[in-house]
């Protein structure tokens, strides 16, 4: 069975993540969607909201499982017996990063975990969380870069109840 996780903070998730759990899903008997609960960082939601918020956007992939982790991917990897990481690329600048980070867990892990990149379908090359938030905090409107529901849920984080 050719299992793989997809690890991330998913704050919040947008239709870019959606496009590579989809097709990530597509290639894997299981993905694995791991949120990362990074205490370095004050997130938008907890990682309690945002797995509930990946188990909704994902319940129908049923080969899509939603978990939550903190601390090292390899220690998670290793403990879930996963040998495959998923890693969506957006450009040339991701790529020199998300590079760094696959030699670095798979040095860790002695040769065990290795990444798979996919490249972002082009309609979302430019979407991040970051660009996201930013525009919501504005009332902006975000609907065409995150699933319906999520837009919402958003919005209500900043004290609107719709937008402009």
């Amino acid at each position: 069975m050719k299992r793989a996780v997809y690890p991330g903070s998913f704050d919040p998730v947008t239709l870019g993540h959606m496009d590579v759990i989809k097709r990530a899903a597509q290639i894997f008997d299981t993905l694995i969607i791991g949120v990362l609960n990074n205490k370095e960082k004050t997130p938008l939601f907890s990682v309690e909201e945002r797995v509930t918020i990946l188990k909704e956007a994902t319940k129908d992939i049923p080969n899509v499982k939603v978990d939550s982790f903190s601390g090292l991917l390899i220690d998670y990897a290793r403990k879930n017996r996963l040998h495959v990481v998923v890693r969506g690329l957006r450009a040339i600048t991701d790529f020199e990063y998300e590079l760094q980070i696959a030699q670095t867990n798979r040095k860790l892990s002695e040769g065990t975990l290795d990444t798979i990149f996919l490249v972002t379908s082009l309609e979302y090359s430019y979407l991040s969380s970051s660009s996201v938030k930013e525009i919501a905090s504005f009332q902006g409107d975000i609907s065409q870069f995150v699933p319906d529901f999520v837009a919402g849920l958003i919005y209500g984080k900043y004290g609107f109840h719709h937008m402009k």
